[in-house]
């Protein structure tokens, strides 16, 4: 975060105000590149691209997503990996197609789609357990 204000006032001269939410908006911008740029740099470490990753967990039901505390939903995607974070919050969030998720982080497709089904893996893994331990 501090690279970040750092690197704003740097090019500060650059900036151009167009209205309300301006700066907001391109300290994010700022923040938003260098998550990306430190993603990228990581990404031999961090993302095996196994495309076939499929699981075979069913999707929950929506009474069983209403039972889940929100908080436990954001420490669960917290708890992600930065890339399957990354790419998380990038398709389910943001909505961007795996063919620009590729073009931003420096992957293929083939690799947003794995990292992706990988991601979803997990989190249902936690909201299973989560809703086998209430059930207890």
């Amino acid at each position: 975060m501090l690279e970040t204000l750092n690197q704003a006032l740097d090019r500060i001269d650059t900036y151009k105000f167009t209205g309300k939410g301006s700066l907001y908006g391109w300290i994010s911008r700022i923040a938003i590149n260098k998550a990306i740029d430190q993603i990228r740099k990581q990404r031999w470490r961090t993302v095996p691209l196994d495309y076939w990753a499929r699981d075979n967990i069913p999707e929950p039901t929506e009474d069983e997503m209403e039972a889940i505390p929100k908080e436990k939903l954001r420490e669960w995607i917290a708890e992600l990996t930065d890339m399957r974070r990354a790419v998380f919050n990038m398709y389910c969030i943001d909505g961007y197609s795996h063919q620009e998720i590729a073009k931003m982080l420096g992957i293929t497709e083939t690799g947003s789609t794995s990292i992706l089904a990988k991601a979803r893996k997990q989190l249902k893994d936690k909201i299973k357990r989560y809703l086998k331990e209430q059930d207890q």
